[in-house]
């Protein structure tokens, strides 16, 4: 390839989604049941306030590319969030791949489901082979810079944050199992309850007022809900209705009136 003058920008010379592989079927920690439902709720959930939904991505074990000088480099976060930039890929086309040099902002948030197979690599453990890629703390960390990194066990329901200080991330010390990110107005927790019909602790997305965000499904089960004890109180009322007139027309027979009920 051939220098220009000026130089051209990344955008313009280096593979896009389209030219690069979407798909790695010999990495480790390919998804499980679990690796399928968990980010799906964290999607479902994930509303922040202060961002329109069509600026807001989110993905989950999709090929992260990250690194313009070696631009096949890439990592397939569990989840991660994107805040700016167009919920389609130039606002017309579902994305094969999110490709940072293309796309020129960077995930905001990183979720990182742990298991046996990554959960060294996931928590920066490993010691690096200068020959390979480097390991998906130092990519989050030193590379992209993302701002929060959470982690979190399936087997122990451990939840970790790691915020973005000076350069290097800072473990949160959580009193809860709950922690509240200002620039999304939104808080990130361990939730006990069933999702896809499983009981189990969920991470999943809250307000301000310490209320789970629900999914579509839950809201549509509370709108049918509102919708039942409002046709419940109608019927409680009508009835009471019809109980107040049979008393009254007691009373009158009782004085020797007979009403005139319409039959």
């Amino acid at each position: 390839m051939y220098q220009t003058d000026p130089p051209r920008s990344p955008k313009d010379v280096l593979p896009t989604m389209y030219d690069l592989p979407s798909e790695d079927p010999e990495e480790p920690g390919l998804p499980d049941q679990f690796h399928l439902l968990q980010p799906r709720l964290l999607d479902e959930t994930f509303r922040p306030q202060n961002y329109p939904s069509d600026e807001i991505f989110v993905a989950s074990d999709l090929n992260l590319y990250y690194d313009p000088r070696h631009p096949l480099w890439h990592k397939r976060p569990d989840w991660f969030a994107v805040l700016g930039v167009s919920r389609l890929y130039e606002q017309r086309d579902l994305r094969l791949s999110y490709v940072v040099w293309q796309e020129g902002v960077h995930p905001f948030i990183v979720v990182e489901l742990l298991s046996p197979a990554t959960e060294k690599e996931d928590l920066g453990q490993t010691l690096r082979d200068i020959k390979q890629p480097p390991g998906k703390w130092e990519v989050y960390e030193r590379i992209l810079r993302v701002p929060y990194y959470v982690v979190f066990d399936r087997y122990k329901y451990e939840f970790r944050v790691f915020k973005l200080e000076g350069g290097s991330y800072a473990e949160i010390g959580l009193s809860e199992p709950r922690f509240w990110i200002p620039e999304l107005e939104l808080g990130l927790g361990v939730w006990q309850g069933q999702y896809q019909n499983v009981e189990q602790p969920w991470l999943r997305w809250y307000d301000g007022t310490l209320n789970w965000l629900l999914t579509s499904t839950e809201q549509e089960s509370q709108r049918a809900e509102r919708e039942s004890q409002r046709a419940e109180r109608e019927r409680q009322r009508a009835e009471q209705e019809r109980q107040r007139a049979e008393r009254l027309i007691a009373q009158l027979r009782s004085l020797g009136v007979e009403p005139d009920v319409d039959t």
